[in-house]
């Protein structure tokens, strides 16, 4: 990851140089050879010890923990420690129950709370009730917990991985970090990362301590970390920040971007840094921008991804230490290849066709909502429950890895066989070719099915794109973005314009960098999930999904808009096959287009299996798909159990227009006459006419939460005194918060209990998990 810079000079090292170094173990053990041969290497041959080792671990769904875990192995011995890093998934690697080493946790969370797969097994052994108490008294540890508060149940798998260590008599030697994906997690990450060195050596130090050595002991208490929030209109410090820039940080300052600043920061960048680890950051001095030409007028330019403005432009920059390369990356013309297509066999990957497509909105919507029928019926192990979910896994847009391939200047070896393996020499921990790459694939497969180039382009590979990067003012811009300085223009015009590699490497034209730093950063191509939108109790052999074609607007970085990669390709594929105006069964004649899924099951996201019981649903636009799917299940309950005692089912839908978006208007309208769902509340946003509002004094509600304000008394009896349920789908970001903030204002409100009471009631809910969350971002 990020690591200190140091000097490699061992002219004229001094006393209090040495003892630095020595100090640098720890305390503990003295690296006298090494020292020795620092201050004369001819002198000295006494055996070195090893160097004071700590345990990192790491549980990671997308890559980002285990880079993050990657950085810290990495930056170890630059601190003169040793870092054994595992997966959690590894436990033959490594073995909590004997450890004597402090141990760092990098774990995420994914779905509504769950651990990553890789972490699935260690945190279901954690929580075993047969463990005592004491059972891991031996163990200190520190925890970095990386979430999204966009979803529910915030860095969960973290929390309950803490809290069963200390439960089980684990002590913390630093305090937990929090990272929010939503706001950028470099905000808590990059704090963390400083303070984590000071810790990990007071631990060792107070471990070594307790063993009676004789060791002198540094200050072991927790240290704080204060974690500040950037905001965008924060101005930045002009000055140079080369007289403050702690000599240990992991961060060092770069020039600032007159034409003159930029070429001298190129020259240092190279001397320090190119291609191996080297020096471990970056280190420029800070330079005066310099007044332009006389009689030469100063054109006032607007910030954007590739052009910044003071005092950005004007100041310093802290950039990461660059990562290490650690693949080399061949291509084998094997003359007669073909373009290799579709997906590497697995056991639950499944190919089946789309046999129905049901245009759900009006032509003058604003959105596209489409239905798919798939045909499932010569897979049965696609035994799907409604609540369920499933992966569709789809290609990268075609012209867009045309552009790719022209990019790097590979076009014409595009069927060449693409050999991965590990550099001989590489410096990076726990290094692998990537998993997800097969053996004996073309270049064409690998960028259509392998690397996931709509990606946004994380810090690490931006600071290694600026040295592959011949236009010095585009090196300041890139150097710029992965600064501690630039984040603010980092997520403005990267994170939230969701600016893809693809993109951003059109954005700078000079930047040509080689294969193997596109499969060393450039994430796996994840499938995409979708909700199922039916029961097999009604359509035995068929599952159907929801789905809003998204579109991407124009920007900066993209002077064109773009489809979603998943929803545009799907649209594009039953375009070319069906033609839909409403409703369209596909004729026998056509050939049927087929799709790669692989089934989801969400095992809390059900319908009670008390029939009972009552239970709410509250699911805006294309949100309201799995609920189609519980009351399609319940009308087959009841036509089954005509005798049976069903609970009270209420459903909240919104949209835009009542004529335009009225996704499953007859279905649901069909529901409510037959007794399947006892109460629809329907609330359309943008057909509420004013003078109505003006006549009558009152105000339609526009959004489900305001639905469910109007019936409140109803919604709070069934959660708090019939021990009913409430599942919400749809938009993380707005409708699930909202949602969220009214139910505790409504129990707020009907307990008459304070805002802190009202939140322990609803954290209850979802303990007792019926309070359940199927959402997205």
């Amino acid at each position: 990851m990020l690591s200190s810079s140091k000097s490699d000079a061992t002219s004229g090292f001094s006393m209090v140089a040495l003892r630095s170094a020595v100090l640098q173990c720890a305390g503990k053990v003295v690296l006298w050879q090494s020292v020795c041969h620092l201050s004369n290497p001819h002198v000295c041959s006494m055996p070195c010890e090893a160097q004071p080792r700590f345990l990192v671990l790491y549980g990671s769904q997308k890559g980002q923990a285990q880079s993050l875990a990657e950085g810290i192995a990495e930056e170890a011995q630059d601190h003169g420690l040793v870092a054994e890093l595992s997966c959690l998934s590894q436990n033959e690697k490594y073995n909590l129950e004997k450890e004597n080493a402090p141990v760092v946790f990098i774990v995420s969370t994914t779905g509504d709370g769950e651990p990553p797969d890789n972490a699935l097994q260690f945190v279901k052994r954690i929580k075993k009730k047969t463990l005592s108490t004491d059972h891991y008294k031996h163990l200190c540890y520190a925890l970095l917990a990386l979430g999204d508060t966009n979803y529910a149940n915030f860095c969960n798998c973290g929390k309950t991985v803490e809290r069963r260590l200390q439960e089980l008599g684990a002590t913390q030697f630093y305090a937990t970090g929090y990272a929010d994906d939503g706001v950028g997690l470099e905000l808590v990450v990059d704090p963390w990362l400083e303070g984590l060195w000071k810790a990990i050596k007071g631990a060792l130090s107070k471990m070594a301590s307790n063993r009676d050595l004789p060791e002198e002991t540094p200050d072991s208490h927790i240290p704080d970390i204060k974690l500040n929030l950037l905001s965008l209109n924060d101005g930045q410090n002009c000055k140079s920040l080369t007289a403050s820039v702690d000599p240990d940080s992991k961060y060092a300052p770069v020039a600032s971007s007159s034409s003159s600043a930029a070429r001298t920061a190129d020259s240092n960048l190279r001397a320090t840094s190119p291609g191996s680890r080297g020096t471990d950051s970056v280190s420029i001095p800070a330079l005066q921008t310099q007044p332009g030409d006389a009689g030469v007028p100063h054109v006032a330019l607007a910030a954007s991804l590739t052009c910044s403005l003071p005092p950005l432009s004007q100041s310093a920059l802290n950039v990461p230490a660059l990562p290490p390369p650690y693949l080399d990356v061949s291509l084998q013309d094997v003359g007669t290849l073909g373009q290799i297509v579709g997906q590497p066999n697995k056991e639950s990957l499944h190919e089946v066709p789309i046999n129905r497509t049901v245009h759900l909105t009006r032509g003058d919507s604003v959105k596209t909502a489409l239905l798919l029928e798939l045909d499932i019926s010569a897979y049965p192990t696609i035994a799907y429950e409604p609540g369920d979910s499933f992966d569709v896994f789809c290609p990268n847009r075609a012209t867009e890895v045309e552009e790719m391939l022209h990019r790097l200047g590979l076009h014409d070896q595009r069927n060449c066989h693409v050999h991965v393996s590990l550099k001989k020499d590489h410096k990076k921990k726990g290094a692998q070719v990537p998993p997800y790459i097969p053996q004996n694939i073309s270049l064409l497969y690998l960028l259509t099915w392998c690397l996931e180039i709509r990606s946004v382009p994380k810090k690490a590979f931006l600071r290694t794109l600026v040295e592959h990067t011949a236009d010095g003012v585009q090196r300041r811009r890139l150097q710029e973005l992965c600064s501690k300085q630039g984040a603010a223009d980092y997520n403005l015009y990267m994170r939230d314009a969701s600016i893809s590699v693809s993109e951003l490497l059109a954005a700078f034209p000079s930047c040509s960098p080689p294969l193997s730093l596109l499969i060393e950063h450039v994430p796996k191509l994840q499938p995409r999930p979708y909700s199922a939108a039916s029961s097999c109790l009604k359509h035995p052999g068929k599952l159907h999904f929801v789905f809003n074609v998204v579109d991407f607007p124009a920007c900066f970085g993209r002077p064109a808009g773009r489809r979603g990669l998943c929803t545009g390709w799907l649209f594009d594929l039953i375009n070319r096959g069906l033609v839909f105006p409403e409703r369209v069964e596909c004729s026998g004649s056509l050939a049927l287009p087929k799709i790669h899924v692989s089934l989801r099951p969400n095992c809390s996201f059900r319908p009670p299996s008390d029939l009972s019981l009552p239970f709410i649903m509250v699911g805006p636009g294309t949100g309201v798909a799995p609920f189609i799917g519980f009351l399609q299940q319940r009308e087959r309950e009841r036509q089954a159990n005509p005798e049976a005692a069903f609970g009270e089912t209420w459903l909240f839908f919104g949209c835009r227009h009542r004529d335009g978006d009225f996704l499953f208007r007859e279905e649901l309208e069909g529901f409510v006459s037959s007794g399947v769902l006892n109460h629809l509340k329907v609330c359309f946003s943008r057909d509420v006419a004013e003078q109505e509002e003006v006549a009558t004094s009152v105000a339609r509600p526009r959004y489900v939460q305001h639905n469910l304000l109007l019936n409140s008394r109803d919604v709070t009896e069934i959660l708090l005194k019939r021990n009913g349920y409430l599942y919400v789908c749809g938009d993380a970001k707005n409708m699930a918060k909202d949602v969220n903030d009214t139910l505790m204002e409504m129990i707020r409100a009907e307990l008459q209990v304070d805002q802190l009471e009202a939140m322990k009631r609803l954290a209850q809910l979802r303990e007792e998990k019926r309070y359940l969350q199927d959402i997205w971002g």
